[in-house]
């Protein structure tokens, strides 16, 4: 099992910055501080009514943490114009925050040069020089190389890559640019599809990674209590496996609040992230490298992902749905597996054994199984259940699949418009695999709300939120209700061994979930 390093990584952790006054600007700063930055980022053209060298003064002598200065300003609405009038004011005021004490100052590529040759040799201070560029379209590696040479002669002792990420597999560019580049470099993209940019840049040798105040959350930006608690960024390293789950959307996702910290405690060396992906061929095509160990696999795409796999363990095969994905260190193939079907099947059984169902040879033998949804979470529960001997019912918003799922586990289907008004036999189960209840959608359920009486069992597969509009009703209407929440741990158990080889700390585990989510 490789081990977490013990030496933190030279990558630093900075909180952005912009506000309308200078006061926001300072109490931002001390926020930052306390969420664990170890610099900020001060955008001044945010500021109303800016005074340079007054506003300056302030931010400069009040600054807990190192700062970078950071001013693209607008005037008369429109964006910055590159005439001389309007670079010599901007220039001015970026001296005078070199003057007043920031530790770096940003200028944009266009300007840098200029700037670094007339300046630079004057200076005294400690103050750094960051050249900026934002790149609208990377088309080759092969160009990012360009435009680094293109800012490395501007002489700038930092140089700064931002790109708009339309689809996750162009971060492999910037990983690649990182990890071979020789002089002092921030590389990331914008988005939720560039999100695993920042979290993997010290992996691949960024210089800084950004994260937003925990009170302050930005799209496709990190919170600085994300990095640090859940993430762990600074014992990330050239050797840390990176694991993470391929979902669209992702940002529901709790895999990183669980994986990771287990991950520390065992002392294994990887990190979990979510994966924002819209193309699965293209996708496992370009993060091919042993840097990529393993993946969870989320909505839609678990039975999609079976074709990729270059093995599917036999239970896996037998559902036709795929959660998780080894990628085997002797020959690199990409393996398949299913942990939900029995993290599923035995949160339910158990919640009928502590409430005193008999239970041999299972406690769903012979009881009606309601099944909601037949994708990959609801084939998972269709097999555990066949496996139990239950008699198993299924609804889908697509009859055909529901009937080829109902085929396959000897069960019935039913329309999906038939399902607000059965009426379950007493005593039966009820599952549902769909996404209805999900945040942000948290107040529909996908039965009749008369009809949970009848039910013993109500499992919701859906777990943020943790206690779901489905388990509230039923709870209320008198059933045995079990969690995602359940499932989710048990599935994750099953994960960590196929990651990391090893036995999980269920109890560690546990604790986690019982306290996070």
């Amino acid at each position: 099992m490789g081990s977490v390093g013990l030496l933190k990584n030279p990558a630093m952790v900075c909180a952005p910055l912009m506000a309308p006054s200078v006061d926001q600007l300072v109490h931002g700063m001390l926020q930052a501080k306390a969420q664990g930055a170890d610099l900020v980022e001060i955008r001044l053209d945010g500021i109303h009514n800016f005074q340079p060298q007054k506003d300056l003064q302030v931010l400069l002598k009040n600054n807990p943490l190192p700062v970078l200065i950071v001013y693209r300003p607008i005037w008369e609405g429109n964006e910055f114009e590159e005439d001389d009038d309007h670079i010599h004011k901007q220039l001015e005021v970026l001296r005078w925050a070199k003057e007043l004490g920031a530790d770096y100052i940003e200028l944009d590529l266009k300007i840098a040069s200029d700037f670094t040759k007339k300046e630079k040799s004057r200076w005294s201070s400690g103050c750094k020089v960051i050249a900026s560029c934002f790149v609208d379209n990377v088309t080759s590696k092969e160009d990012l190389s360009q435009v680094v040479a293109h800012m490395q002669s501007t002489g700038a002792d930092i140089l700064k890559i931002v790109t708009n990420a339309n689809d996750i597999t162009e971060l492999e560019k910037m990983f690649h640019l990182l990890s071979h580049c020789q002089v002092p470099l921030i590389a990331y993209s914008l988005g939720e599809r560039g999100l695993i940019s920042q979290l993997l840049g010290p992996k691949f040798g960024s210089v800084l990674v950004y994260g937003s105040l925990d009170c302050n959350a930005v799209p496709g930006l990190p919170t600085l209590g994300s990095l640090r608690q859940a993430y762990g960024v600074d014992f990330m390293d050239t050797d840390t496996k990176v694991f993470g789950l391929i979902s669209k959307p992702v940002g529901h996702s709790k895999g990183p609040i669980l994986h990771n910290p287990t991950f520390r405690h065992v002392g294994y060396n990887g990190i979990y992230v979510p994966m924002f992906v819209d193309d699965l061929k293209e996708f496992f095509r370009v993060y091919s490298s042993p840097d990529f160990a393993g993946f969870s696999v989320g909505i839609p795409y678990k039975e999609a992902v079976v074709s990729f796999c270059d093995e599917v363990d036999p239970l896996a095969k037998s559902i036709g749905a795929v959660n998780t994905i080894i990628q085997r260190p002797c020959d690199g193939k990409l393996i398949g597996y299913n942990t939900d079907c029995e993290a599923s099947i035995t949160a339910i059984e158990d919640a009928l054994k502590v409430n005193g169902a008999a239970f041999l040879p299972s406690p769903l033998a012979g009881k009606l199984f309601v099944l909601v949804g037949a994708g990959g979470a609801g084939r998972a529960l269709a097999f555990g259940a066949k496996s139990r001997r239950a008699q198993i019912m299924i609804f889908d918003i697509d009859f055909d699949r529901a009937k080829a799922l109902a085929a396959a586990v000897s069960g019935e289907a039913l329309p999906f418009e038939n399902l607000a008004s059965f009426q379950p036999e007493k005593g039966a189960i009820l599952a549902n695999a769909t996404p209805i209840g999900m945040h942000p959608n948290k107040d529909r359920i996908p039965v009749s709300e008369a009809t949970l009486k009848d039910y013993l069992v109500v499992f919701d597969a859906v777990y943020t939120p943790r206690k779901t509009t489905l388990l509230k009703d039923a709870e209320a209407a008198g059933a045995i209700t079990v969690s995602g929440v359940e499932m989710f741990l048990r599935q994750a158990i099953g994960q960590f061994h196929l990651f990391t080889g090893s036995k999980a700390p269920e109890e560690f585990m546990r604790e986690i979930v019982m306290a996070k989510f």
